[in-house]
């Protein structure tokens, strides 16, 4: 008998979507049309509804297989990420291993409880105060009030909700919700710990607490955590083993650095040199809006490469006057890790004052780039002064730097690394370079 804690077999999951036919629009019809329309409709759901079926709106059904044939296994203490783009299946996985929705085909087996954050708000009443809704879940997870009382003060401290812990949890803000969710799934002892890209609600202090809890979670609990994110760094920094789900299936399984990578490369294959940067969510710890970061765009060869000289553009809105401000770039590698970094006021200690609302924009020129051929992640930011933050998008884009006409190949073989000119001297260096015997110190 197999020792894992979970085992996935050809497991698939088909939905019904429902369609109106044509595309002429309800006033494109005449109204006996219309009417037929509806009762067609209306007879085919009471039709669905007695044989118990999935009742569908419209008069054209399409099927959409969200999961196709997935199968895998999961050891107990393992820590597996779980990466893919929007609509690859990711959190309809996490829904049947958390038995919310039942798989269509195939067959799950989980031996162990299952404590999931999947989105904000889930297993929480809204009408119960947050005191309540951790002794409901507990509940939920099949454990007693000895045992819920005995990690409630550990709940409470890591949430950090003291002062509202008897208020109803509708009154809470997205943050106050996630970190009570978190805490109460984390602290109350389960044996699988199932979490979503719900994560990405929290401040970033909150999210490093959350991932500190999830390692101590595996390596010294021994217990298994599932993890859905966006953010490859904090994949590859926490999870030994990432899927890749592609379409509802597996593209590939296996080490975390080897599938990132197969990964991000797939992506990149419609990198363009203008990013929108006004398209991503901002976290929730910026709150001054006087200044959003709008777009960059490479004024130079693309991709980027690898010893040559890179030029860019970055625009961006104000709304009301900003003074001290200082917009910049930086690159990591894909586990999170920030190898270089460019400030408008690093050198020279400018920082200007924008004092009209509008449009503007900066530009940044490098004469070598020093970053070694690999997929990196670019961080683009903007604040006032020394610290306030005006706009932070971490992780805005991947990019994967190419080499160059000057690159050796043993470079091209390495791993990331920021490789920075220097001035060498041959000591003996005779003409037409040839080493002639250097005098011992």
């Amino acid at each position: 008998m197999s020792d894992a804690v979970i085992t996935v077999e050809n497991l698939s999951k088909r939905y019904l979507l429902g369609h109106r036919s044509g595309e002429q629009g309800v006033y494109g019809y005449t109204l006996r049309e219309v009417i037929g329309r509806e009762a067609r409709s209306f007879v085919r759901n009471a039709v669905d509804v007695f044989r118990g079926r999935q009742v569908v709106q419209g008069d054209e059904i399409e099927e959409f297989w969200a999961l196709k044939n997935v199968s895998f296994e999961v050891k107990p203490g393992e820590v597996i990420g779980i990466v893919g783009r929007n609509g690859a299946g990711k959190s309809t996985l996490l829904k049947i291993l958390s038995r919310i929705t039942e798989p269509t085909d195939g067959r799950v087996l989980v031996r162990g409880r299952v404590a999931s954050l999947l989105e904000v708000g889930t297993g929480f009443h809204p009408e119960l105060t947050g005191r309540e809704n951790i002794f409901l879940n507990g509940a939920i997870l099949g454990m007693t009030q000895r045992e819920i009382r005995k990690k409630f003060d550990e709940i409470v401290a890591f949430a950090e909700v003291e002062r509202f812990l008897d208020t109803p949890v509708k009154r809470y803000s997205s943050g106050m919700y996630v970190r009570l969710a978190f805490a109460v799934a984390a602290h109350l002892e389960p044996e699988i710990l199932v979490v979503d890209e719900v994560l990405a609600v929290g401040d970033a202090e909150f999210q490093r607490k959350c991932l500190g809890k999830m390692d101590e979670f595996s390596r010294m609990q021994g217990r298994t955590v599932l993890l859905v994110s966006h953010n490859v760094g904090v994949i590859t920094s926490l999870c030994p083993t990432v899927i890749w789900l592609d379409q509802g299936s597996i593209r590939q399984c296996g080490t975390a650095r080897a599938v990132i990578g197969e990964y991000l490369s797939h992506q990149l294959h419609n990198q363009d040199s203008l990013i929108r940067l006004d398209r991503f969510l901002r976290p929730p710890n910026i709150q001054d809006d006087r200044l959003r970061l709008e777009s960059l765009a490479w004024l130079c060869d693309f991709p980027l490469q690898h010893g040559e000289p890179i030029r860019a553009r970055i625009q961006f809105k104000t709304r009301a006057p900003v003074a001290n401000v200082s917009i910049g770039i930086g690159f990591s590698d894909i586990g999170g890790r920030r190898l270089l970094t460019y400030e408008t006021d690093f050198q020279d200690g400018l920082r200007p004052s924008v004092n009209r609302s509008g449009i503007h924009c900066v530009e940044v020129e490098i004469d070598s780039l020093p970053l070694a051929p690999d997929i990196y992640v670019l961080d683009v930011g903007a604040r006032s002064g020394d610290s306030h933050p005006l706009d932070q998008l971490a992780g805005a884009v991947t990019l994967e730097i190419v080499p160059g006409p000057k690159t050796p190949g043993y470079i091209v073989l390495s791993d990331a690394a920021v490789r920075l000119k220097s001035n060498w001297n041959w000591n003996g260096l005779a003409e037409h370079g040839k080493l002639v015997e250097c005098q011992t110190l």
